[in-house]
């Protein structure tokens, strides 16, 4: 393949982290001297073209008629819609938020189809890279090489010896595996065998028994971070790359001390791109967080005229997270896996709200291999955050384990791995297994 490969980058249209994931890489591609496209989703029209890069739009829901509202007014009608569930146990979530978030995707997967294919005839890539829980029926059936990336939690990738995805159980503790899992067959096999169908008529390979998603022939990566990640058969890691984390470069210049003079520690707090839109909880978070005193820095999200700092705090609608966070003392998160990638490659303790699908694993995992303290996000008790967020802020021992991480990591960007293998690949077209 020509040393200018044209390589076609595909996020998901949910949220931020599948974009910044793919933008880390495609960063180090152009390096290499290849021509990154990006297929963005209506809603981000318009941000790889603002980061230097190619950019065709493609829309998965039909545009809204008139003047009406899109993007994050949208967004932020589902999130306030969901809240309710979002207080349901994980079992509960699989009927009131999963299999729905399920069939919006599956139903956004076919509304996108016919662009997504023509925007692949058009660009002629030589490669594609895909993050997407979802199946992308136009790339596995265009015959054309490409790359599966995953930035969500890596439970998503089915293994029997470890917790069903979603549910936020232990590993160590199997009680509720089967349960959940016979909950999940039965809610989703419907579905799933309607989505399966769909896809195998558009050329794609049929999707594995309840998995909605394809694995590539060519080659798959995985985002998560090596101290937080689960043990696996030796098959998995010869098909599955790890990256450790893929932390953005090329965000504006930030530091906390230009907007919140003083000393101490401090304490950043990020519910996420879609978690922000729950402007109640973010102000119930802010408001007791405020109560320590501790300079924090605020990621406010689109709705941020809704929200009240209090005093000794910060806040932008979007920050540069990857530049924020090395000043910080403590990350409070929502357990995005990009936010926790980011937070785990600055060395940070965390308290984790998780909201809904692998905000529980994440959680779960942070807590089980202590760098951080899972806390119920709607039932918690004020006085006992304040206490959590004093305790790991004066934890020497904790802080002392997560700066080894960040070390490790430092000197194994994830970034440059996954965008070293995917111009690897653009360059042989040889399957990538180890």
């Amino acid at each position: 393949m020509a040393d200018d490969a044209r390589i076609l980058f595909v996020p998901g249209a949910a949220a931020w982290g599948p974009y910044n994931s793919l933008r880390a890489m495609a960063e180090v591609v152009r390096g290499r001297g290849h021509r990154p496209v990006f297929a963005m989703d209506g809603g981000f029209r318009g941000v790889a073209a603002a980061h230097g890069f190619d950019e065709e739009v493609y829309d998965t829901v039909p545009p809204p008629a008139g003047p009406a509202a899109a993007g994050p007014a949208t967004w932020a009608s589902w999130v306030r819609a969901n809240a309710a569930h979002f207080r349901g146990t994980t079992l509960e979530q699989l009927r009131t938020v999963v299999r729905p978030r399920w069939a919006e995707l599956a139903r956004a997967a076919q509304y996108a189809h016919p662009r997504l294919r023509a925007i692949i005839e058009e660009v002629r890539p030589d490669l594609i890279v895909v993050d997407d829980v979802g199946a992308v029926p136009s790339v596995a059936a265009s015959g054309t090489p490409w790359v599966r990336s995953v930035s969500a939690n890596p439970l998503e990738l089915a293994d029997p010896g470890l917790p069903p995805a979603f549910s936020g159980y232990p590993v160590r503790d199997r009680s509720g595996w089967d349960a959940f899992r016979a909950e999940y067959a039965a809610l989703h096999a419907g579905l799933h065998a309607e989505f399966d169908a769909y896809c195998t008529a558009q050329g794609a390979p049929p999707l594995e028994p309840l998995r909605f998603s394809h694995d590539s022939p060519w080659l798959n990566l995985y985002t998560y971070p090596s101290a937080l990640d689960y043990p696996r058969p030796a098959e998995f890691t010869r098909r599955w790359h790890r990256l450790d984390t893929v932390v953005r470069t090329g965000e504006r210049r930030f530091r906390v001390a230009d907007h919140l003079p003083g000393t101490g520690p401090v304490v950043y707090l990020s519910l996420g791109s879609l978690g922000s839109l729950d402007t109640r909880l973010l102000q119930h978070v802010v408001d007791v967080v405020a109560r320590t005193g501790h300079r924090t820095v605020v990621s406010m999200g689109p709705c941020h005229h809704e929200v009240t700092l209090g005093p000794n705090m910060y806040g932008e609608p979007f920050l540069p997270q990857p530049g924020v966070l090395p000043d910080c003392d403590l990350l409070i998160t929502h357990g995005g896996s990009n936010t926790l990638g980011e937070g785990v490659a600055a060395g940070l303790p965390m308290i984790v709200l998780p909201l809904f699908r692998d905000h529980y694993d994440n959680a779960q995992r942070v807590a089980d291999l202590g760098f951080g303290v899972r806390v119920d996000t709607y039932g918690f008790d004020p006085d006992t955050l304040v206490d959590t967020i004093e305790e790991l802020l004066a934890d020497d021992d904790r802080r002392q384990r997560l700066a080894e991480v960040r070390e490790d990591i430092r000197r194994a960007p994830g970034g440059e791995a996954g965008g070293t293998l995917i111009a690897d690949l653009a360059a042989s077209v040889t399957p990538v297994r180890r």
